[in-house]
Formats: structure tokens, sequence, C-alpha cells
């Protein structure tokens, strides 16, 4: 196998997303998780834990804690609703570093057609998450 075949391009840019996967309900958290963000904000990671995430359910313990979000109801509290930029990059959670882990991303495709089609390059697609 040459070394172009393990390449995975993708075909997505988060730059040009309003960061609909940020809105997902549980963004789960692990324990390195909370101590980054501890570490990033200089708190004790109980006050971190206590302050930037909440109760989740059985598979997800720890999820972050949401904000109101006039495009999708609520989004994670460290988006800035300006931007729609990630306020912590460098100390976001696992799952955010690994996202969408695949070469494309469904969200993007609907946003690309829905600009085309409204056609607004900044237009944000709403979906049935909004005022959950």
């Amino acid at each position: 196998m040459n070394r172009k075949s393990l390449t995975i391009k993708t075909q997505y840019d988060c730059l040009k997303c309003p960061a609909y996967c940020c809105s997902y309900e549980h963004i789960p958290v692990t324990g390195g998780d909370i101590k980054r963000l501890a570490k990033h904000f200089d708190l004790p990671a109980d006050e971190a834990k206590k302050k930037f995430t909440k109760k989740g359910d059985e598979e997800n313990p720890r999820v972050l804690r949401h904000k109101a979000d006039e495009h999708f109801g609520t989004i994670c509290r460290f988006i800035d609703t300006e931007t729609r930029g990630c306020t912590v990059y460098e100390a976001r959670p696992e799952i955010c570093r690994d996202f969408p882990n695949r070469k494309r991303c469904g969200y993007y495709e609907f946003l690309l057609h829905e600009r085309e089609t409204q056609e607004d390059e900044e237009w944000v697609s709403t979906t049935g998450n909004y005022g959950r």
C-alpha cells in the first residue's frame, strides 16, 4: 500500500460551518477532558467539573453544559455565538478533537446544499434540535 492510499481527504470545512456538532445534546467528557479544561482555566478539577459539565446519562455520565443559541436552540457553552468558533479549542474534549472521524460530514453537505438553494453563502440550516 502506498502512502497516498492511507490518506483520508476530508470533504468538509469546519471553519465554514455554524458549529452544528456543538449543538448535540450530549457532548460527553472524560476525567481527562475535565482536567484539561481545569488547567486551561487555572481551576481545581472539581470546580471545572461543576462549572462546565452536568450529569448526562448512563452511557455518558458527564456532558458539557449548554447555553442558548439562536440557530440550534442550545449549543456548547464554549462556542462563541458571534464567530461560531470554539473558545477553548486547545483544551477541547477528546470527542471534539476526533469528530467527525470520517472523511465526510452529513450536516456540512446539507448546509452546502441549502446555501446553494437559498443563494446565500452564510445561510444557517436549522434542524429538529431547535427548542429542546
